[in-house]
């Protein structure tokens, strides 16, 4: 029977569930959010664990923050067995320290380089392909459906890019909203708001109907090629860039 470790909450709670097992040298099966449904061969085990946010510095002071954040890069993306692989990478972290990210030759740090990677590549997209539209009540309101749960990496970005607008930004994949007061961003279920009432000014609508008039009298379409613009701008993204949205 595969013993699988449980933990509730994020990123935090994982690195101290982490520590502890490693305190205690239990080797787990697995790790897996609260939510997971096991197989009939695993048996899911929750321990009441201290829970600080200390844990941050601590992996700073002993890792270095490059390998922190790498950690948390991976904590954020949809790799089905993320949490077993951070639990690697620290585990040899605390042989290796701060030199562990020079240590490609284990799986677990090229896992996590790899996977680190893929979720900074697509945040950077997304910071350059999101588009705002502004609303009736001049709040900017943007759309998103990435692979990894990368919310809080964009709107860090946007918060220092537009800090003197109000701004949501939902992402449309989890149901989740991002909402900035000119001071601070907050993320929440969009259960909270009525969608619906997201309507676009008057202004926004007559720019976008300019934007694709220009748009479609700039192209040519005799040298039309999607395969060379999928490269550049990938078509998950196109249903929200106004330009394309007859195009899907």
């Amino acid at each position: 029977m595969d013993l699988i470790y449980t933990y509730e909450g994020g990123y935090i709670e994982l690195l101290c569930l982490i520590m502890y097992l490693l305190k205690n040298n239990i080797r787990p099966a697995n790790i897996k959010n609260k939510t997971y449904s096991p197989s009939l061969f695993e048996n899911l085990i929750s321990l009441e664990i201290h829970i600080t946010q200390n844990i941050i510095k601590f992996m700073e002071n002993n890792f270095g923050s490059y390998a922190t954040r790498l950690t948390y890069y991976v904590f954020l993306s949809e790799e089905e067995n993320k949490e077993i692989i951070i639990y690697y990478f620290i585990l040899n972290a605390q042989k290796y320290h701060q030199n562990i990210i020079y240590r490609r030759d284990l799986k677990c740090v090229s896992e996590v380089l790899r996977i680190s990677q893929y979720v900074s590549h697509e945040s950077h997209k997304l910071k350059g392909f999101l588009r705002f539209r502004e609303l009736e009540n001049k709040i900017l309101y943007a759309e998103m459906e990435p692979t990894n749960d990368i919310i809080i990496i964009v709107s860090n970005h946007f918060k220092k890019r537009l800090n003197k607008e109000y701004w949501i930004i939902r992402d449309v994949k989890r149901g989740l909203l991002s909402i900035y007061d000119k001071k601070k961003f907050l993320i929440i279920p969009e259960d909270n708001f009525i969608m619906n009432a997201f309507i676009l000014s008057d202004e926004e609508k007559d720019m976008e109907n300019l934007w694709k008039v220009f748009y479609k009298t700039i192209g040519i379409k005799e040298r039309k090629n999607d395969r060379c613009r999928m490269n550049f701008m990938p078509k998950k993204y196109w249903k929200y860039m106004t330009e394309m949205e007859e195009e899907i």
